[in-house]
């Protein structure tokens, strides 16, 4: 397959998407059935993204301008995949594809079925895609690997894979910047960063940075109009016991009946908790999110300087082609990796 007949393919694979058809709803389904936390909603949620933000004809092709896939010689890429939220892990494989590479995809058990129709529907629009993706059991024969995972298991995957070239990556968090001049619709905004699929992705705000003396209840209010992810059992479980914890414990909290909020150095905080921290001066909380760098995916603001991974308010979840995990570019890997090898 060249170039064209690739983007045709994935072009096709965003049609299918687009229309519903029912093999999605089956899958959906799977997928809940799989991982309760997967919600239908969510679920289609991440493949609209997927089909308005990378499968769009154009956005490809701008994508690939930027490399010159001409020279890559084809080889293994074992791609072990994340399962924290739908589909993560579809922007490597889809990276892999275009690249021209092979990769060898061991799935997520949290996250099978929508990654599997992906597959397979590629392969129904072009039987030649199934020389290009092949879903592994065991990860074997490879040349090159990208692993995602936790802390736990990245280090775990650097010592397994350290001597082959390698992207691995682990926790990261994103955290947003207020001042105290947000709009109303501004601060409800950034509840999809915060809520969207159940907080579970690097890229949802996990810590807010606010100003001294900031007022927190036109937030909290805001923030109330997501109050129907509290009927989420699996969330409600997880509310109720970050609550109780800090009321046992007797730490400082504030509640508006579906998200917790409380004072911590943590970039990370448990599902349905979101950590605060006061800042005195921008520039200086900036320089401070610099230093941090490994540890942060996306920082949401208004007015983030470019030498952050800035990203505007309710948009963290909807990244394009070249919005790269971990600011990692995974295509010029590749590409390096089959020039190296040609």
């Amino acid at each position: 397959m060249n170039v064209e007949d690739r983007i045709q393919a994935l072009v096709k694979l965003g049609d299918f998407l687009a229309a519903k058809p029912p093999e999605l709803e089956t899958a959906v389904r799977k997928a809940y059935a799989e991982n309760r936390w997967f919600i239908p909603k969510n679920s289609y949620a991440a493949v609209e993204a997927i089909q308005k933000e990378f499968l769009n004809e154009q956005a490809l092709r701008e994508w690939v301008s930027h490399y010159d896939l001409s020279a890559v010689s084809p080889l293994a890429v074992g791609l072990i995949l994340a399962g924290n939220i739908p589909l993560v892990g579809f922007h490597d494989l889809l990276a892999v594809f275009m690249s021209g590479h092979i990769a060898k995809v061991k799935l997520s058990d949290k996250d099978s079925a929508l990654m599997t129709l992906m597959i397979h529907t590629l392969a129904q629009i072009n039987p030649q895609t199934k020389a290009y993706i092949r879903i592994v059991s065991r990860l074997e024969d490879f040349d090159a690997v990208i692993a995602t995972g936790s802390d736990n298991t990245a280090r775990y995957f650097e010592t397994y894979f350290g001597k082959y070239p390698h992207i691995i990556r682990h926790n990261r968090n994103s955290v947003a910047v207020l001042t105290g001049q947000e709009s109303r619709d501004t601060l409800r905004t950034l509840g999809k960063d915060i809520f969207s699929y159940f907080g579970l992705g690097c890229r949802n705000v996990s810590k807010l940075y606010v100003p001294q003396s900031y007022d927190f209840q036109p937030l909290l209010e805001e923030l109330h109009t997501y109050n129907e992810i509290i009927l989420n059992d699996k969330y409600k479980n997880n509310f109720d016991y970050a609550f109780t914890l800090y009321v046992m414990n007797k730490e400082f909290y504030m509640n508006n009946g579906c998200i917790i909020l409380h004072e911590a150095e943590s970039l990370a905080s448990r599902i349905s908790t979101l950590h605060f921290g006061y800042y005195e001066d921008l520039d200086h909380l900036y320089a401070k999110l610099a230093q941090k760098e490994n540890e942060i995916q996306c920082v949401v603001g208004a007015n983030v300087p470019d030498f952050l991974p800035g990203v505007l308010f309710g948009q963290t979840q909807t990244p394009g082609l070249m919005d790269y995990a971990d600011g990692v570019d995974v295509m010029d890997f590749l590409v390096n990796l089959g020039r190296e090898n040609s």
